[in-house]
């Protein structure tokens, strides 16, 4: 079927569907858009929806850059938002008449913007495809479900249990009393996942009260796993406002509790869909070693990307699980790269750095971007870690934001996979990003400096 012959389908099968928001992911990794009657849906089917281009290029909180020269220097003009095939599923948790379509915007002459996420993620996947190579890839999110209402000093508190009506306060890793305490909102989230056809799978209670981590499958088209990513992160937030919580993908909510990480796992098929990462040898096969080189190379080129705020770096610490060096290890879960168990057909990487407030078109397209450039040349990594991590050396990662968009913006590796426009750009929406953060007084300014200053 035709694009717009797939969307009649749809709108077909779902008469109670009234509604539909168009959403597109900005570089920050935050969907903007606009919500729509449904009359107004086969339109875009038909020649898109015009957006104003300065979308590209908005902060976290959505304001203007000018900076890019995308505001006013461009006129504010015009792209053309794109259905993205598959994407026009049901939106439950907005009410039964509700539907969602995700956007890729192109310029008006057709051609992909380069500033799109989901276009830098298909730069990169096209340079696989012309070496005969498939990316196959898995995106594990974890995040806190958080109590909609502050303590008494105005703090954040993990979810009651829908059980007891308690606060959780031990960690409680694996727990299934913790799963259960919030099975209405897990069953609610599956339902809506099987709906969008987003394949969720299990879940398990992660590393402090609240905390929880699903999987997403692996899956031999990476532009749908970060989708898929994009998809579930919405979901997941929508539906835990339903159940009377909030979901929350912030890097570092607790200072003193675990962070929450977005991990990448990724092995290579060749055109017959064998892995090429498979071998009997539980470190992997030859490719295997040169994609990891090229991930241990240029990890901390990418750090701008994998932790893209101001709080995305209170995440690394020795021992919290968050790596803070470039290392790699066979079974290991204190290094950046691990080599994970399981048969020798399945062999593949887990990398282990970027924070769960990343944009997962970016984070993929990073990844990706090196561990091709390790196989292309021929990259050794060196000996696997054995033991800690966090005591083996290695190349120490930029541990604060300004250092790592320094960084990332020096990087002719990235500039060769991403774009050198896109690299500028995101940049410079970085750069005045931080200096906007760094102008708030806030009440730590306070606590510390009112009366000590």
């Amino acid at each position: 079927m035709t694009a717009i012959e797939d969307a009649q389908t749809f709108l077909d099968a779902h008469p109670e569907i009234q509604f539909v928001e168009v959403f597109f992911t900005s570089m920050t990794g935050v969907p903007r858009g606009k919500r729509l009657r449904r009359h107004e849906l086969l339109p875009i089917y038909e020649y898109g929806r015009f957006l104003p281009g300065s979308i590209l290029v908005c902060d976290t909180r959505g304001a203007d850059v000018e900076e890019t020269g995308l505001v006013f220097g461009d006129g504010d003009a015009d792209r053309r938002g794109i259905p993205v095939p598959g994407t026009l599923v049901p939106a439950p948790w907005l009410g039964e008449d509700v539907a969602q379509v995700m956007l890729s915007l192109h310029e008006l002459d057709g051609a992909p913007v380069d500033l799109d996420p989901r276009h830098v993620l298909q730069r990169v996947l096209d340079r696989y495809k012309a070496d005969g190579l498939t990316p196959v890839v898995a995106c594990e999110l974890e995040y806190y479900l958080v109590d909609l209402e502050r303590g008494p000093a105005g703090e954040l508190r993990p979810a009651r249990a829908n059980t007891t009506k308690d606060f959780p306060s031990g960690v409680e890793v694996y727990g299934l009393p913790e799963i259960e305490a919030h099975s209405a909102f897990f069953r609610k989230l599956w339902a809506v996942a099987d709906a969008q056809d987003v394949p969720l799978e299990g879940v398990i209670s992660e590393n402090a009260p609240g905390q929880v981590e699903l999987t997403l499958k692996h899956k031999p088209d990476a532009l749908r796993a970060a989708d898929e990513a994009v998809m579930y992160k919405r979901a997941a937030k929508g539906v835990a406002l339903g159940a009377g919580c909030e979901a929350t993908f912030m890097a570092k909510p607790w200072a003193e509790q675990a962070g929450s990480g977005f991990h990448v796992h990724v092995s290579v098929a060749d055109a017959k869909g064998d892995n090429l990462c498979a071998s009997e040898d539980p470190a992997g096969s030859d490719l295997l070693r040169h994609m990891i080189g090229g991930m241990k190379a240029h990890m901390a080129d990418c750090m701008a990307i994998l932790a893209p705020g101001a709080n995305s770096y209170k995440r690394f610490k020795a021992n919290s699980y968050a790596p803070t060096t470039s290392t790699w290890g066979v079974n290991n879960r204190t290094v950046s790269l691990r080599v994970t168990a399981g048969p020798a057909k399945t062999r593949h990487v887990e990398h282990r750095v970027a924070g769960a407030d990343a944009n997962p078109y970016l984070v993929l397209a990073a990844v990706l971007a090196c561990a091709h450039h390790g196989i292309i040349k021929r990259l050794d990594p060196g000996d696997p870690v054995t033991g800690n991590g966090y005591v083996a050396g290695g190349e120490k990662l930029p541990t604060n934001w300004y250092a790592a968009v320094d960084r990332f913006d020096a990087s002719e590796v990235l500039r060769d996979y991403l774009g050198a426009h896109f690299v500028d750009m995101y940049a410079c929406v970085k750069r005045v990003e931080q200096t906007r953060f760094l102008e708030e007084v806030t009440s730590l300014d306070y606590d510390w400096y009112l009366r000590n200053a």
